[in-house]
């Protein structure tokens, strides 16, 4: 009798963690997958940035630096920080993943670009259309097959496989951009 009512609720949890990531169907998107990830790269280097141009000027004066020197080198890297912030709020990185059968996903990048923006933060003329010119290159939508093993979503097993992470309740999926870069895609559909 024991051993029928484990395997029946064995059974039923293998039955409820397949429901749970069956992926067909549902489309997660994240609206700008650079923001987050470039703020908090600029807030981590800028004290070293400055700490380094303090050591440097201090370097070329022979001396310690007054607290207008070091007024005026904080104003020049608040001026580079209001830059850096205007072409990070230039350039937009939207990233859809929709699941349409068990095993076929569809990846849609959409990158889009201020120009206006970049020539307010002091970007030239050449190096804008430049980036235009790459981002007129990049595929928008890409093919994928993926398998799903519990919790985890591994996208071009055969190839370059990318593993992503189911969150418990399905909302979200996590993965990494880069290295040091973790990206967080919502359930839209």
């Amino acid at each position: 009798m024991k051993k029928c009512l484990l395997l029946a609720i064995s059974l039923l949890l293998a039955l409820a963690v397949q429901a749970q990531t069956n992926l067909v169907g549902r489309t997660y998107y994240n609206a700008n997958i650079l923001s987050d990830k470039m703020n908090e790269a600029i807030k981590q280097v800028l004290p070293e940035a400055k700490a380094e141009a303090i050591a440097k000027e201090e370097k070329e004066k022979g001396r310690k630096l007054t607290d207008a020197e070091k007024a005026a080198v904080e104003k020049k890297l608040q001026e580079a920080r209001t830059k850096a912030n205007a072409v990070l709020k230039s350039m937009k990185t939207a990233v859809t993943i929709e699941f349409k059968s068990e095993s076929q996903a569809v990846m849609k990048m959409d990158m889009q670009m201020d120009d206006e923006a970049l020539k307010q933060a002091g970007v030239n003329w050449a190096k804008r259309k430049m980036l235009k010119a790459l981002l007129s290159m990049a595929p928008s939508s890409e093919k994928a097959t993926y398998v799903v093993k519990g919790n985890l979503v591994i996208m071009d097993p055969n190839d370059e496989p990318d593993t992503l992470r189911l969150s418990d309740d399905g909302k979200y999926l996590y993965g990494k951009f880069d290295q040091k870069s973790d990206i967080r895609l919502t359930r839209t559909k």
